[in-house]
C-alpha cells in the first residue's frame, strides 16, 4: 500500500510537471506569440486607414499643385527676365495719359537687389478726378508686369473742383540674368 502510494504521488507529480511543462514551454510562448500579431494587426490597420484616408485626399493635393503651379507660372511670366525699365515707364506714362490725367510725374528710385529678383520702387504723380485716378490704378492692376503698389496718397485741390493729387509709391521686379562665368560653373558641378 505504501508502494502505491508512492507510485500515485509520481504519478501526480509527473502529471503535474508535464501540464507545467505544456504551460510554460507550449501555451505560454503561443499566448506571447498571439499578442504581437494582435498588436502588429492592430498597427497595419492603422497605416491602412491612414493610406486610404491619404488616396482620399490625394486628388485635392494634386489639384492643390496644379493651382500653384499655375499661380507661380503667372508669376514668372509677369516678372520679366530682362529690366526693360524705359519701355514700362513709358507704359505707365501712357496710361496715366489715356485716362486724361495731367501733371505726370514717373519717377524710379535706386533699384533694390535680392535673392534672384531685383525690384526698382518708382513714384508716381499726377492729377485728376478721382474716378480716373482709380480707372488707372485699376488698368496698372492688369499690366503685363508685376506691379506692388504699396502707398497711394490722394489730396483734394484747395477749391474743392473735383480734382486731386495722387502720389503712389510702387514697386516693378524683374530677373536679373545670370552672369555667364556663374552659368558656366554651375553647369560643370552638374556634371
Amino acid at each position: 500500500m505504501f508502494f502505491r502510494r508512492k507510485q500515485q504521488i509520481a504519478i501526480c507529480a509527473v502529471a503535474v510537471m508535464l501540464i507545467a511543462d505544456f504551460l510554460w514551454f507550449g501555451c505560454l510562448p503561443l499566448w506571447k506569440t498571439m499578442r504581437a500579431i494582435k498588436q502588429t494587426e492592430a498597427a497595419l490597420r492603422v497605416v491602412i486607414t491612414k493610406g486610404t484616408i491619404g488616396s482620399g485626399q490625394l486628388p485635392v493635393l494634386k489639384e492643390q499643385l496644379q493651382k500653384l503651379q499655375g499661380t507661380v507660372s503667372n508669376y514668372e511670366v509677369n516678372i520679366p527676365a530682362q529690366r526693360d525699365l524705359g519701355g514700362f515707364l513709358q507704359q505707365i506714362a501712357n496710361l496715366m495719359t489715356d485716362h486724361n490725367l495731367s501733371e505726370q510725374v514717373v519717377a524710379p528710385s535706386k533699384e533694390i537687389q535680392a535673392d534672384g529678383l531685383s525690384c526698382i520702387p518708382i513714384n508716381i504723380e499726377c492729377k485728376g478726378r478721382l474716378a480716373q485716378v482709380f480707372q488707372f490704378h485699376k488698368r496698372l492692376q492688369r499690366l503685363d508686369r508685376l506691379v506692388r503698389v504699396e502707398q497711394v496718397k490722394l489730396v483734394n485741390n484747395s477749391d474743392f473742383s473735383g480734382q486731386v493729387s495722387m502720389e503712389t509709391k510702387a514697386v516693378i521686379y524683374y530677373r536679373p540674368e545670370a552672369e555667364p562665368d556663374k552659368r558656366h560653373i554651375g553647369d560643370s558641378e552638374r556634371i
